[in-house]
């Protein structure tokens, strides 16, 4: 895979990923904004009112005739945060024009389509339509509700929440149910028009023989209409502080089984301290050779459960397990065990080997979905990086068990949240 950029205006920015690993063209629209309270259920209630109806196509209906008159193309969104930054994200798949019995130009028509839904919302009195708005806050409020419904993600979704407090990280993606009755179609759709105005605009097309891809997405009079912007920045705070004891949080649920889940802190400020620490969490739980994985469920037989990962953008690593509720302080322990024998050194080089190993095959298997090729770009373009996959292998391969040691040293308990009856 390869891309290509292009800036078409200041703050919009289109991506061709040019692929002949798939008989599909994809298309995506990231709106990204800066993970706010006072905007964080706006966003999530936009992505989702945007899918209803545009100025041509009024209903989801008339979408998706159109959509299937387009040979069955696809359309999907959704929200996402990526550190401190709010993502609202917009798909279109269509097959490959190469592929079709005539020419039919799919991707001039799919262009349009995914254009009209993200900037052209259907409206009824200056606003969003009433009925589209209610509908959407009634979803919502079920999304919001339903975190529950998954105790090993509601306990990880409450330790981010008690490790940021206060903090954009610490927000739920989704936004929060006290906000939902207080939005109305007005404001929200005023709110809508100024994120289209700021927010930093990303563009992808994803393909085989895309051509001039680049300047028929530039010239759509669609995105000509939009303004030139400078995006609020977009940035994760990464500022922390030793602390002295954990901060360790007890909630009370209907469970069957105890769920822990151990926020830790990376202070580590080395260059390429992040590939180190992809190494460091693989060898410490990222699989079943993991050093939780066969020691806390394997050897102890202390959890169901028990791994870990690394948020790079917020350098921390998240472990998790799933144990029996008396067998809490014995799990704490060993887990605790396991953070200072990798400060101590106690890995060998078959050990980061395997990490290795099970870091590259998640690197190659980028290649092997359009969807994660493009989440790939996209990432490097929030972060303001340029890595290439290779150049991304060729760190992990670089990683010596001097700097995983080195930034293990730098590693503290943030939060211990634990969920139980």
């Amino acid at each position: 895979m390869e891309e290509k950029k292009i800036e078409i205006k200041a703050g919009i920015k289109v991506h061709q990923v040019e692929t002949k690993k798939f008989k599909t063209n994809l298309f995506a629209i990231f709106l990204s904004t800066p993970l706010k309270r006072e905007t964080v259920t706006q966003n999530a209630l936009i992505a989702a009112i945007l899918r209803r109806g545009t100025q041509t196509m009024p209903t989801q209906q008339i979408i998706s005739e159109k959509l299937e008159e387009m040979y069955g193309a696809g359309f999907d969104c959704g929200i996402e945060k990526t550190g401190d930054i709010h993502t609202l994200k917009f798909y279109l798949e269509t097959i490959n024009d190469e592929f079709l019995p005539d020419k039919e130009e799919l991707l001039e028509k799919s262009l349009n389509i995914i254009y009209e839904i993200v900037f052209k919302p259907l409206t009824e009195n200056g606003c969003f339509k009433e009925e589209y708005v209610q509908g959407e806050k009634q979803n919502l409020k079920q999304i919001i509700e339903g975190k529950i419904d998954s105790k090993a993600s509601y306990a990880l979704e409450r330790c981010v929440e008690e490790m940021y407090k206060n903090q954009p990280y610490g927000l739920y993606k989704f936004g929060y149910i006290e906000d939902i009755d207080k939005i109305t179609s007005q404001e929200l759709y005023k709110y809508y028009q100024e994120l289209i105005k700021n927010c930093k605009i990303d563009i992808f097309v994803s393909g085989a023989n895309l051509g001039n891809v680049l300047e028929k997405a530039k010239n759509n009079p669609i995105i000509q209409e939009l303004p030139e912007r400078i995006p609020e920045k977009l940035e994760n705070g990464n500022k922390k502080e030793k602390k002295e004891e954990p901060n360790l949080i007890n909630e009370s649920m209907q469970v069957t089984q105890g769920k822990v889940v151990m926020g830790i802190d990376i202070l580590s400020k080395e260059e390429n301290s992040s590939y180190v620490a992809s190494v460091y969490n693989a060898i410490l739980g990222g699989g079943s050779n993991s050093k939780l994985f066969q020691n806390v469920r394997e050897k102890a037989s202390l959890a169901y459960t028990c791994g870990s990962s690394y948020i790079k953008r917020k350098q921390s690593i998240l472990i998790r397990a799933g144990i029996e509720i008396e067998n809490y302080d014995k799990a704490i322990s060993i887990i605790e065990k396991q953070l200072e024998d990798m400060k101590n050194g106690e890995f060998n080089e078959q050990d980061i080997e395997n990490a290795k190993k099970l870091l590259i095959s998640s690197i190659d298997s980028i290649d092997e979905e359009q969807d994660t090729q493009i989440s790939y770009y996209l990432g490097q373009e929030l972060a303001n990086t340029n890595i290439t996959i290779e150049e991304y292998k060729d760190k992990i391969q670089g990683v010596k068990k001097e700097q995983i040691v080195e930034l293990a040293k730098s590693t503290q308990i943030n939060t211990i949240f634990f969920l139980k009856d």
